[in-house]
């Protein structure tokens, strides 16, 4: 199977469609796209990859192909991230380095959010959801909230 992307004007995807190998004339992207544009009656179409192999990532409904670096960017979660080198968005704030507390039980995990209005990262205990955190990039620790 083959995976397509056909994007809008702006170069987001609008949708992915999946081809069957039998239609898809060759193993190279613009036979693809071609077939494609030829089938779907128009629009701009960009192979996709479900394993990765190219175009960085798998395309999503919301993602914007950017035709210079030939890859697919996933939508910024928050307005105050930034796309790093590897153009993969990154807060502003380091994600946390502990993630867990306690013993090995699974459950001694925190749930871990990003606070945009407070530029934070926030947890919850999630035995208690009354357990409330706010990440202390400086001291790298969880202080309550």
């Amino acid at each position: 199977m083959a995976h397509f992307a056909e994007l809008d004007n702006d170069n987001k995807v609008i949708r992915v469609v999946v081809v069957g190998n039998d239609c898809v004339p060759s193993d190279e992207h613009v036979d693809g796209e071609t077939w494609c544009i030829n089938f779907f009656k128009g629009g701009t179409w960009k192979q996709t990859s479900y394993n990765h192999n190219f175009r960085k990532q798998y395309a999503g409904k919301g993602f914007t192909y950017d035709a210079a670096k030939n890859k697919f960017i996933t939508p910024q979660p928050y307005t105050s991230w930034a796309l790093d080198a590897n153009d993969d968005w990154q807060a502003p704030v380091t994600y946390p380095t502990i993630t867990t507390y306690g013993s090995n039980n699974p459950l001694d995990k925190y749930v871990i959010s990003w606070d945009e209005e407070g530029q934070k990262w926030t947890a919850t205990d999630q035995e208690d959801p009354q357990n409330n955190f706010n990440w202390d990039a400086s001291a790298l620790a969880w202080v309550s909230a």
